[in-house]
């Protein structure tokens, strides 16, 4: 059965009017990667796109949680395999070229766009992305579960990694939703593992 030559996304068009639309199915560019999107998670920032709190350019595919297989490699892409289980995250891929990326800080890069916001987003069964921006995802981990890590996960799990906490200390979550949650996961191995129960 011959490839579909379009794919099926829910895009922007302008402050709160979401559409379905049709696009045609695009090789990577150099340094990029296709995706075919298995899930995508929804966060607050993609309400922010929808609404127009960012300057963005019209059509926008919203989503930044996605997790999906690669189907196509552009030139020059290395480490990735076709059929690989993938995610993209808000941060869209660093440059490796700017002064932040030379000192290592690829999350301080300036040449960085962001998924669902400077790129299109998940919410599409197809997704171009930069594979400087690629994250791995575990064959075992479904989809569903994998897609809200890529930033809500990341987030909460960076200050827990970045605060002074320890194996054993007592840790506080101020707030159980979709961020809270995921810190009070994260924390617990932490507590098993010290000293105090």
């Amino acid at each position: 059965m011959a490839q579909s030559k379009t794919y099926r996304a829910v895009q922007v068009v302008k402050p709160g009017k979401l559409e379905l639309t049709e696009r045609p199915l695009l090789d990577p560019p150099p340094g990029h990667v296709r995706i075919r999107v298995e899930a995508c998670g929804i966060c607050h920032t993609d309400a922010a796109t929808i609404e127009g709190a960012f300057p963005i350019q019209w059509p926008r595919v919203p989503g930044h949680e996605a997790v999906g297989r690669l189907d196509a490699l552009g030139s020059g892409v290395e480490g990735w395999k076709l059929g690989q289980r993938v995610g993209v995250g808000f941060l869209g891929g660093s440059c490796g070229h700017c002064e932040f990326c030379r000192n290592g800080d690829l999350v301080g890069c300036v040449n960085q766009g962001y998924s669902g916001v400077h790129i299109d987003g998940g919410y599409a069964e197809v997704m171009i992305a930069k594979a400087s921006g690629l994250m791995s995802v575990p064959e075992e981990l479904r989809p569903v579960d994998a897609a809200p890590l890529l930033c809500a996960g990341l987030t909460t799990f960076s200050a827990l990694r970045d605060s002074p906490a320890k194996a054993g200390d007592l840790v506080a979550v101020l707030g159980i939703g979709g961020l809270g949650h995921l810190g009070v996961q994260y924390a617990r191995p932490c507590l098993r593992a010290g000293s105090r129960s």
